[in-house]
């Protein structure tokens, strides 16, 4: 005995076709709000862990069930310029004081009275290591600049020191505004996606602190 299947017209076919197509969409629109999201870097701020116009992804999801590090690589909206992204790294959370001398970051944590300098050997190219300024980034101004950074928000700094926008020159209507606010940091960058012979991920270092 032969098995009989119901035939279906155009229609059935076509809506078939399109709740898939909506599924599918829901899916990836899901995936790119809450999880990952690709990205490509803009100008050489971060060399060279990143370089123009390589391709990352960055993890959304860390950051909706945690908070940033100091170290981590992030992307987020600056406060000079809301409708942009930036990619930059954390090097004050909330509560800590930032200090900027001699061409060296210095990090007191909150509740502590140690000052303790940064190892930042593990991102730092020579050309920027020992060269970290105040504004103007590429001042060679070796004086000392002190941030306090406020609950709920973060100063980060470009790895390439001399030639980054970052938290050292944010300004909002003509006044210094070097902090930018957890909610305006949309992830962490996972990995490099392209080209082929860079992808990598990237691992927060270990200051020690």
């Amino acid at each position: 005995m032969t098995d009989l299947q119901p035939k279906h017209g155009f229609w059935f076919h076509f809506l078939d076709v399109f709740l898939n197509i909506v599924v599918i969409v829901a899916i990836v629109a899901g995936i790119r709000s809450f999880l990952v999201s690709p990205f490509q870097v803009e100008g050489n701020s971060m060399v060279e862990t990143l370089e123009d116009k390589e391709y990352i992804i960055i993890n959304k999801l860390a950051y909706i069930l945690g908070e940033p590090h100091r170290g981590d690589v992030v992307v987020f909206r600056p406060p000079n310029d809301p409708k942009k992204y930036y990619v930059k790294r954390v090097i004050g959370e909330p509560g800590d004081t930032v200090i900027i001398k001699e061409g060296y970051v210095y990090v007191r944590k909150q509740g502590e009275q140690e000052l303790q300098q940064l190892d930042e050997t593990g991102y730092l190219t020579v050309t920027n290591e020992g060269h970290t300024y105040k504004h103007p980034p590429s001042s060679g101004d070796k004086s000392p600049a002190e941030y306090d950074v406020p609950a709920g928000r973060y100063f980060l700094l470009g790895d390439n020191r001399q030639g980054s926008l970052d938290s050292r020159s944010f300004l909002v209507n003509a006044k210094p505004e070097p902090y930018v606010a957890s909610t305006d940091i949309k992830g962490r960058v996972w990995f490099i996606a392209l080209p082929i012979t860079r992808i990598q991920a990237l691992e927060p270092p270990s200051y020690g602190l």
